[in-house]
């Protein structure tokens, strides 16, 4: 199809709008389909920031649809690669009149594993212990589900602890050793999509496949004409984990359970292992307490004196492996479980040594530690990963721009030669919103910087009677904000992490009088529309907090080039970070809210400029009541 007739697709009368009852022609959604049309046809890459409204999810599936043969698609979450595959994928489809073979594809952890569902229903302490509903529930299901898709049992919450006794990982899957792989769930779903002409993934799949750290099954992803990257902000980071290399207090006390396991179809195996199997155990015990009192999260030399504990883990898990060896022909689990214990061994001792172009960290919860080895550069990876799979890539998201320029993501992922295109937002921000920056605020760093941002924006959430978002920049906050409102307020409080995600915004959009506490996971994702959300407040501009050990050494190796770290790491961190934050306002054409940021330094300081360049045209409001006089203007508006 030639390039002028994608806006007889997506104009007045077209076949998109006898679909969609509320459809409206968009010019960005036109600019953005003919933008990736043209780089199709040149085999060109790019970028494309496309803001909230724009209609992004039509405006690439149409032209990927008309134009390749092969494509995949990947999304940031499950949520929004379900969303893509069963709503938008088939009215795309639709409204062009084509069939194409489509296939949903996501990680081996979400689907249901039979070969571990059979082992552990011989499990004493796995069926009848504390999961044992959720076990029970899980094996009924088993005898019918047709996909495996874990996503199908809504009686079982996903983080119920039975998963993982019932679902794979890279570590623990058998691949085609598995006594049952001709039954194999996991199988059937990357066979459908090896042959399909278009496969939904999400970006942790992707990156998986690429990088090539999910082995058994042959490689899905090579072969398509394009890759189309939605939610493609988060791929920095989503890259920089995959390249990782790690070990957890959770595997290793997985490998001991998942031996004795397997002892159950190997007579005689039992006494061989269970010592070193206690011993596994006695020494990831011991790292454990010793990481009870460790924060939350640093670099190596926080933990340095606990070298010891780890090399008497690695001692431990050394011995494992001879005992495994004497074994492993028995069984096919036997075996997988020696080649887990050496490869944590292996890593845990990579980890030990360190290396100089990988970031040595952890991370820690309670005890459940996690250690890790991440590269610095990603660009080069990247490159060669590009290299190998010679496919357009059209990236998109609402965020990726700072200041109207991409430079800090085509950098970081090294897109050398790309194009680039910004879709300004098709709604009215000057009349839609307002912002209103409180003055005579604390300094951010002030303890009392939380509560006398309340006090001043309490009239505001009164007036809207709840109906408001307030955004954190740290659980710390969230948690004084918490208990601050439960004192002086009588608002219903949906709190991040007394309730599920889910759960919090059915709650905020059933119970009248609600407010939503959140700190980074709800500052994007989170679709409220219409006057149900009529307030966001954002605590403080997102600054990453400066112990982050990522962070640290990202700035570290920017200032060793002559860089200005905080000028090229940090504010377009933070950028990005508050525009997803913002982005939560408006919705639809029909939205209307007030914006609020309670952080002095983005009028105050010289970098502030950068802060409020990169967002919408809001009209900015001097206190609190022009803000209330807009709401109830709006409010009287929508009830006539």
């Amino acid at each position: 199809m030639a390039v002028q007739d994608l806006s007889d697709l997506f104009g007045a009368g077209s076949e998109l709008e006898q679909l969609i009852g509320r459809f409206s022609p968009r010019p960005g959604q036109v600019l953005m389909a003919k933008a990736i049309e043209e780089a199709l046809a040149d085999q060109m890459d790019l970028v494309v920031e496309a803001a909230t409204g724009t209609g992004k999810t039509l405006a690439y599936l149409l032209p990927v649809l008309l134009q390749t043969e092969r494509a995949i698609i990947s999304t940031g979450t499950l949520n929004l690669q379900d969303q893509l595959f069963n709503r938008d994928l088939p009215l795309a489809l639709n409204a062009l009149g084509i069939e194409k073979d489509t296939a949903l594809l996501k990680g081996r952890s979400n689907y249901l594993c039979l070969h571990r569902l059979e082992q552990y229903e011989k499990d004493e302490s796995v069926r009848d212990g504390e999961w044992s509903d959720d076990f029970a529930a899980v094996y009924a299901w088993a005898r019918h589900t047709l996909s495996g898709d874990v996503a199908e049992l809504d009686s079982v919450g996903t983080d119920s602890g039975v998963w993982p006794f019932v679902t794979s990982t890279q570590d623990n899957c058998l691949g085609n050793e598995c006594p049952l792989f001709s039954k194999c769930h996991v199988v059937r779903a990357r066979r459908q999509a090896q042959a399909a002409d278009l496969v939904v993934v999400n970006h942790h799949l992707l990156f998986a496949d690429l990088s090539l750290k999910q082995t058994g099954f042959g490689e899905v992803l090579p072969g398509a004409d394009v890759m189309v990257i939605d939610e493609a902000h988060q791929i920095p980071d989503t890259a920089m984990r995959f390249f990782s290399e790690g070990i957890s207090a959770w595997q290793v006390r997985e490998l001991a359970r998942d031996s004795l396991a397997a002892c159950g179809q190997a007579p005689g195996t039992l006494a061989i292992l269970r010592k070193p199997t206690e011993q596994v155990r006695a020494a990831i015990d011991r790292a454990m307490a010793r990481f009870a009192d460790m924060p939350a999260k640093g670099e190596f030399s926080k933990i340095a004196g606990l070298v010891p504990e780890f090399e008497s883990l690695i001692k431990a898990l050394r011995t494992l492996q001879q005992g495994l060896s004497e074994v492993a022909e028995q069984s096919r689990d036997l075996s997988n479980c020696l080649e887990r214990a050496t490869s944590l061994e292996k890593r845990l001792g990579h980890f030990v040594a360190g290396d100089r172009e990988y970031i040595r960290w952890f991370s820690n919860r309670s005890g459940r530690f996690s250690l890790n080895l991440t590269p610095l550069d990603i660009a080069e990876p990247l490159r060669e990963i590009r290299a190998q799979t010679p496919a357009t890539w059209i990236m998109t998201s609402a965020t990726l721009g700072v200041a109207g320029k991409f430079d800090h993501f085509t950098r970081r992922l090294g897109l050398d030669h790309c194009r680039e295109l910004i879709i300004p937002t098709p709604f009215d921000y000057a009349s839609q919103t307002r912002l209103w920056i409180p003055k005579e605020l604390p300094e951010p760093s002030s303890p009392h910087h939380t509560e006398a941002l309340l006090e001043q924006v309490m009239p505001l959430i009164k007036a809207s009677q709840g109906r408001a978002f307030l955004l954190f920049t740290s659980h710390r906050a969230l948690r004084q904000a918490a208990i601050w409102l439960r004192a002086n307020t009588d608002f219903n409080l949906q709190v991040q992490e007394e309730a599920a995600r889910r759960t919090l915004l059915e709650r905020f959009l059933s119970e009248p009088n609600s407010i939503l506490l959140g700190a980074a996971s709800f500052w994007e994702g989170v679709d409220v529309p219409g006057k149900s959300l009529s307030v966001v407040v954002i605590d403080k501009l997102p600054f990453a907090p400066p112990d982050d050990p990522i962070l640290e050494a990202t700035i570290k190796a920017a200032t060793e080039k002559g860089e200005r770290a905080f000028a090229t790491v940090q504010i377009p961190h933070a950028v990005l970070s508050l525009k997803q934050g913002v982005g939560r306002l408006i919705r639809q054409a029909e939205d209307f809210g007030v914006m609020v940021i309670g952080d002095p330094r983005i009028k105050t300081r010289s970098y502030g400029r950068i802060f409020l360049k990169s967002l919408p045209a809001m009209t900015e409001v001097d206190a609190v009541n022009e803000a209330i006089d807009f709401l109830y203007e709006q409010f009287e508006e929508v009830d006539d």
